[in-house]
């Protein structure tokens, strides 16, 4: 009884020390069953445990929220998303917004058409594609990544993506000065924030960056 329990009190817990609503532990269960699920057929994260997937895959995605307050966000890539981290969990929390749910390989794929489908998440859209090939009606607003790649790299693939006025949202674990260092002329970054994830006692920051220069896409935005 105490493991079946345990998950949901970590999750219960972490929705109050980050300041979300009760309400969204019933949808976020819902989606954490259906991961665990397709989990132990399609390897879909090395992440097996319930009460580690609700620390180390829902609330860290959830912490990004408190950073983001202020930022206008209507549409969000998640570049990488795999099995729907963090983009998922942010759609289930914002429901206002329009969220792209991006990831090139098949079995991902399919595990998000389900769990969109499950969850019935209409403000969800799945692409299988990869970035490079991603050719939207609009621009985004945000795009983020999880553990995507090199944040030059990421900034490098996504600029035509991203509307002029958007943000790239980068989660990582300890900053690397070197990388910062790297990035294109076209990007400048305004603020890294350390993140707090409940009930991880990990490094984990998110940097968001900006567009220092005009994009030479022609995409409305």
């Amino acid at each position: 009884m105490k493991k079946t329990a345990e998950p949901s009190l970590r999750l219960q817990q972490g929705l109050q020390a980050l300041g979300l609503s009760a309400s969204l532990e019933a949808p976020l269960q819902a989606y954490l069953h259906e991961l665990a699920k397709w989990n132990a057929s399609y390897n879909l994260t090395a992440v097996r445990d319930p009460a580690q997937m609700v620390t180390r895959h829902l609330l860290d995605s959830l912490a990004l929220l408190p950073a983001l307050d202020g930022l206008p966000i209507a549409r969000l890539l998640d570049v990488g998303s795999g099995a729907g981290l963090p983009g998922i969990p942010l759609a289930l929390a914002r429901p206002h917004w329009r969220v792209a749910v991006l990831d090139s390989n098949g079995k991902k794929a399919r595990f998000l058409r389900h769990a969109v489908r499950t969850l019935a998440l209409r403000n969800v859209e799945v692409i299988e594609a990869r970035v490079e090939a991603h050719q939207p009606d609009r621009l985004y607003d945000a795009i983020c990544a999880r553990a995507f790649s090199a944040l030059g790299e990421f900034c490098s693939l996504t600029e035509p993506l991203l509307a002029e006025r958007g943000h790239w949202l980068a989660m990582k674990g300890r900053l690397d000065d070197n990388e910062l260092a790297a990035l294109p002329p076209f990007v400048c970054v305004p603020r890294a924030v350390r993140l707090d994830v409940p009930g991880l006692y990990e490094e984990r920051h998110l940097v968001i960056a900006s567009r220092s220069a005009p994009s030479a896409s022609g995409l409305p935005t």
